[in-house]
């Protein structure tokens, strides 16, 4: 405990606290299922355990060879589900906020619909459409429970009024909000080259066969050079975005912090995305590099909430008048 609060920034005595606490937790285990998911692409693993819902027959097959990696990622998804039954329960007994836990609620119904997912991924023998949407939904699960940590936060729960915001053409909330959706479709597109194969159809980099544009004779081609134009796109969405808070929001560190994050995090997956083309997709590499996009949607995620959260809409800030700090509740 420092300064009369924990390390998470709760007071003795806040109701929530456990709450909070308990979807972070459910945040970093979601963070590890996102890895081991990784793992089990990156080492080729997919059919490894050619059934479902056992595997061979049974509960706990030889963890040999891929089925570690493939029976290891059933078991984790099997943790994060039973956590998330935890955090639903949790949320309805103390969590006052309906549409928070509404959340809760969503969140569940992501984890039966991923475990679904998953399973027909095997049973139909890795259907494109049908991987591309579990990878899709794997994300969307880990964005809704770090929404839901955030929103249980003291932080979150203790903002006062919306600060205003200068003019500008565009806002920081709409900066923020273009920043964590391109970081989203960025992922759709790892995802689809991921699953067919297209990780190393431009072998070289940072060109693409010695070229800016590449020739789109070969098949994959398209497909990677479309995720390395994404990448670009989010790069500069997200560089717009830190230095608008950089230059206008610097004395507001729950803005500052995801900024700063976001900035290395971004270049992070950049080196990850290098190295795993100069390593012909050696494992950690590419499976970290599954990791940190994730890292890269939630930290754009949190940046976009508290936006909303803590900056004014440009429309409004005009009229702003400056109110005392009062807690929060909804």
């Amino acid at each position: 405990m420092i300064g009369g609060k924990t390390a998470l920034g709760h007071n003795p005595g806040d109701p929530l606290a456990g709450l909070h606490r308990y979807a972070f937790a459910v945040a970093l285990c979601t963070a590890v299922l996102v890895f081991a998911g990784g793992l089990v692409t990156s080492t080729g693993s997919a059919l490894s355990v050619p059934d479902w819902p056992l595997s061979y027959g049974s509960l706990f097959p030889p963890m040999q060879g891929g089925v570690r990696f493939e029976h290891g990622h059933r078991m984790a998804a099997t943790c994060v589900g039973l956590l998330t039954i935890g955090l639903l329960v949790f949320l309805w007994k103390r969590e006052p906020r309906r549409w928070v836990r509404r959340l809760g609620l969503a969140a569940f119904g992501a984890i039966l619909l991923q475990g679904a997912l998953g399973g027909l991924t095997v049973l139909l023998l890795l259907p494109t459409p049908i991987s591309v949407a579990h990878a899709c939904l794997g994300q969307t699960f880990f964005c809704i429970v770090v929404s839901i940590a955030l929103f249980t936060s003291p932080g979150w729960r203790r903002a006062g009024p919306a600060a205003p915001a200068p003019a500008a053409a565009l806002s920081l909330r709409a900066l923020s909000a273009a920043t964590a959706g391109a970081a989203y479709l960025q992922l759709v597109l790892g995802a689809f080259m991921r699953h067919t194969g297209a990780g190393l159809a431009i072998p070289d980099f940072p060109l693409a066969f010695g070229r800016l544009v590449p020739p789109f004779g070969e098949p994959g081609v398209a497909v990677h050079f479309a995720h390395r134009v994404g990448a670009l796109l989010v790069a500069c969405c997200a560089g717009w975005t830190v230095s608008r808070v950089v230059r206008q929001h610097r004395a507001e560190p729950a803005l500052v912090r995801p900024a700063v994050l976001l900035s290395a995090l971004l270049a992070a997956q950049v080196l990850l995305g290098a190295t795993t083309v100069w390593t012909r997709k050696a494992v950690l590499p590419t499976t970290f590099h599954v990791l940190t996009g994730a890292f890269v949607l939630a930290t754009s995620l949190v940046l976009a909430l508290r936006s909303f959260r803590l900056v004014a809409a440009p429309q409004r800030a005009a009229g702003y008048l400056p109110q005392p700090a009062r807690r929060v509740a909804t």
